[in-house]
């Protein structure tokens, strides 16, 4: 099977071209190789190769400075992902989107599933679900994934922020009362080909390790397995910080946006890991040496 993967510097990108490269005939194009705000670019790159499943990892992901930049926003976000739609449809490939939890408003306090309805609160979750209506509009066989607090080993993401802290200063702190679930790259990788020819019903698939945490408990978490596996910290403990006092960030986010993995794991016949087992595997992984 021929794979292209789009955003292939990124976290989740990188992950993909990495676990898959001796599974499939894989080509990865960066930022730097493929700008998706550039239209003209991506027929040029695209229209003439040759690939079964193209999987979209990139996106414009800066959720501040979206607020200021609607129009790049939707471009990359929206815009974009129809072009690639169709270009895949042209050639009877499969397009794989991944999106996010930030298509919720955070009101609901129980996992959102995928019929639940999208109601972003941020120019960054506006466009994203754009996004994905743009996408399945082309064709029923496109597949939107939602993914939460993804992180890897191939750049740096929230876990990594707080054991570097942790790391350097006595006393570290995070937000409490923000609740949903981390995921990992690498079981978003190993999970992605059970999808690559099965199309799943309404387009859409939620795909998070499964429980949900707030920011502080993940955070405690990881320090948590850091001295159990030897890693030296200043800090022991994760304080208890408010989301109404970040006050340098420009657009609202979601307080509750836990995502249901229930339709993945009726498909798939097996849930997935929890996400402390998930982290556990993580840093032991790549922190237990350092």
């Amino acid at each position: 099977m021929k794979i292209v993967v789009i955003g292939s510097g990124g976290r989740l990108g990188a992950a993909l071209m990495r676990e898959y490269q001796n599974k499939f005939a894989v080509t990865g194009f960066n930022h730097a190789q493929l700008d998706l705000s550039n239209f003209d670019h991506i027929r040029e790159k695209l229209c003439g190769a040759n690939f079964d499943a193209l999987i979209n990892t990139a996106a414009f992901t800066n959720v501040d400075l979206c607020e200021t930049r609607r129009e790049q926003a939707f471009r990359v976000n929206a815009e974009a992902p129809r072009l690639l739609a169709e270009i895949c449809h042209d050639r009877n490939a499969k397009l794989i989107h991944f999106s996010t939890d930030y298509v919720f408003d955070g009101e609901k306090r129980e996992p959102y599933a995928e019929e639940d309805e999208a109601k972003p609160i941020s120019v960054y979750g506006e466009s994203k679900l754009a996004g994905e209506k743009n996408v399945l509009a082309v064709q029923d066989g496109h597949l939107v994934v939602r993914v939460s607090w993804v992180f890897g080993p191939d750049r740096s993401s929230f876990i990594d922020t707080m054991i570097k802290r942790a790391r350097e200063n006595e006393a570290v702190d995070a937000i409490a009362d923000k609740f949903s679930t981390p995921t990992y790259t690498l079981d978003i990788a190993e999970m992605l080909p059970r999808f690559f020819n099965v199309n799943v019903e309404g387009g859409i698939l939620h795909f998070a390790n499964a429980g949900e945490c707030s920011w502080q408990e993940y955070g405690q978490f990881a320090l948590d397995c850091c001295r159990r596996l030897g890693v030296a910290l200043k800090a022991k403990t994760v304080g208890a910080a408010k989301l109404k006092d970040m006050s340098q960030w420009v657009a609202r986010r979601p307080v509750y946006s836990v995502l249901s993995s229930a339709r993945y794991t009726k498909l798939s016949g097996s849930p997935p890991r929890a996400w402390r087992d998930a982290a556990a595997d993580y840093i032991r992984r790549f922190y237990s040496s350092k």
